[in-house]
């Protein structure tokens, strides 16, 4: 696979580049690995594209994982207890896990355990690959790449979709002939537009949008 086009958010791609060029290098080196064309192996079961072959996102997926796994990348969890106040959220909102649930518990509300969870970290950088659920690269950049920042773990977040042009999302719906996915799945040219619509500052990380196809 190869990427195709990619947009810096709040300077992203410029940080990786001078801070963590071995990382980024580590990123395409993955990208570049994965044949795609082995991975479209999933039989369609739609109505409009009942038996066509098409790429499947979760092989692609584990594919890019395997690759990234051998060069050291690791999971990561930052966990945090919650509650209903929203005045103690935002009390304990930078304070370490064991610190939070002693100021909820202590405030008489019921502290709750939870977590966000990243696929790859190494040296401050955070990557995540979605292929097969378009609603997560919202919540990835929206949610968990600034939950990871903000928490000091990492210093840019990494996301990584497939072209509109390897989906074939968007085309004529009369015409499926172009599609190399499933419906549902995210395209780069639409999370483009998701993220700058929300402004220039937000979300408040340092991002990496990579649209990647064949």
């Amino acid at each position: 696979m190869k990427i195709v086009e990619q947009y810096s958010h709040l300077n992203g791609y410029e940080s990786l580049l001078v801070h963590h060029r071995k990382l980024w290098r580590e990123i395409v080196e993955v990208i570049s690995s994965v044949d795609a064309s082995k991975y479209r192996t999933k039989v369609s079961k739609e109505k409009t594209m009942v038996g066509r072959m098409l790429y499947d996102p979760k092989a692609l997926n584990k594919a890019m994982n395997d690759e990234f796994r051998l060069r050291q990348w690791e999971e990561r969890r930052a966990a945090f207890y919650v509650t209903r106040d929203a005045k103690l959220i935002r009390k304990t909102l930078n304070m370490e896990a064991p610190e939070q649930k002693q100021e909820i518990e202590a405030a008489g509300e019921v502290a709750v355990r939870s977590y966000n969870q990243t696929d790859f970290v190494k040296d401050r950088i955070a990557v995540e690959v979605q292929f097969g659920k378009y609603f997560a690269v919202a919540y990835d950049m929206f949610v968990k790449h600034l939950a990871f920042y903000v928490g000091d773990i990492i210093d840019v977040g990494v996301e990584i979709v497939p072209m509109r042009s390897m989906s074939g999302i968007g085309t004529d719906e009369n015409d499926k002939r172009g599609r190399g996915m499933s419906s549902g799945v995210p395209w780069y040219e639409k999370e483009l537009y998701n993220l700058i619509r929300e402004g220039r500052g937000v979300p408040a990380v340092p991002l990496v949008l990579i649209g990647v196809a064949p």
